[in-house]
């Protein structure tokens, strides 16, 4: 549950300080009663007075209070709902620091299995596609609501290779904008979804490594699609060359670039188990549809039940009704 006027909940400090002030009253009453009053004369003389019933009233106003001032805060639900039309673009580094056994059995290995778990746990009106690049990017399923096709290709990926980052987006973008639009003649929400361990390392003709990533990220903002970004090893990771143990640290500060430049989320994973989470969370975000459903009313009435039920436990105990 969320609140839509958040700040108005500064107000449950009026039922507290109620509540206070009317256990100090009683307190200071029940003294003064016993300090000034012959017990054994009152007993003999004084109307029975109910006991711990004379509490009710104030314990149910005190509750329609709290109540309504939740209800003033306008309370909402959030819901989701599985989109019937978008397109997501999973784009994965298959490049040779991905054979780095930092992550069980290997970055690959681990890589592979989220992103079938991703792809199955998709809502079936979502169209996905696939994008792999080492030295070179390639798409290697369109988008399509085929998921076989897309297991399929994600357990033939193989590492090799340098990280052609800038190649891959472009690729992305060029796929999600040949995706026909709806009846209404608007595109479908778009996402693309980078899985990357390291730097960028190979550009895009005379562009550099950085640039060419740029470029990318700079079509894609201007296209409205936003790229979440995973950052995905440790800075312990190493592979063997020519058997000598080289390093291939993640870079979780150049994901987050890409990730800020378009508006998406950036996300950080070590083990195949963060991998698996971080996935869930990025399903649930491109996926669904949000939607806050107001519930002001449900606190409303059951705080206007309670102040009606402190007034009949007013009548009803102390033949009062204040």
């Amino acid at each position: 549950m969320t609140f839509l006027s958040q700040w108005r909940l500064v107000l449950l400090v009026g039922p507290a300080l109620l509540l206070v002030a009317y256990l100090v009253v009683q307190r200071s009453r029940r003294r003064s009663i016993v300090r000034f009053t012959s017990v054994d004369l009152l007993s003999s003389v004084a109307p029975r007075r109910p006991g711990w019933q004379r509490h009710i009233p104030a314990a149910a106003l005190l509750a329609a209070v709290t109540l309504l001032v939740v209800g003033f805060a306008q309370p909402a639900r959030i819901l989701r709902s599985p989109r019937q039309r978008a397109t997501v673009m999973l784009t994965l580094d298959v490049s040779g620091s991905m054979v780095a056994s930092d992550v069980s059995p290997t970055r690959l290995g681990a890589a592979k299995q989220a992103a079938r778990a991703f792809a199955s746990a998709l809502p079936p009106g979502v169209q996905l596609g696939l994008v792999a690049f080492s030295s070179s990017a390639s798409v290697l399923v369109s988008p399509t609501t085929d998921r076989s096709t897309v297991l399929g290709a994600i357990d033939g990926l193989q590492a090799d290779g340098g990280t052609a980052t800038g190649d891959a987006l472009e690729l992305a973008l060029k796929a999600i904008q040949a995706v026909p639009p709806g009846a209404d003649g608007k595109p479908a929400p778009a996402a693309i979804v980078l899985m990357s361990d390291g730097t960028p390392t190979i550009g895009h003709g005379d562009q550099s490594p950085t640039q060419a990533v740029n470029a990318a990220t700079g079509a894609a903002k201007q296209d409205g699609v936003k790229i979440s970004t995973i950052a995905f090893g440790t800075q312990a990771g190493a592979i063997q060359i020519q058997g000598r143990a080289v390093g291939v640290p993640s870079d979780p500060a150049a994901m987050a670039q890409i990730a800020s430049d378009t508006g998406g989320k950036t996300f950080t994973a070590q083990t195949a188990s963060e991998l698996k989470s971080v996935y869930g969370q990025i399903g649930r975000a491109v996926g669904y549809d949000v939607h806050r459903h107001e519930i002001t009313a449900w606190f409303t009435g059951f705080g206007l039940a309670m102040a009606m039920l402190a007034g009949l436990a007013a009548l009803v105990w102390t033949e009062r009704l204040l």
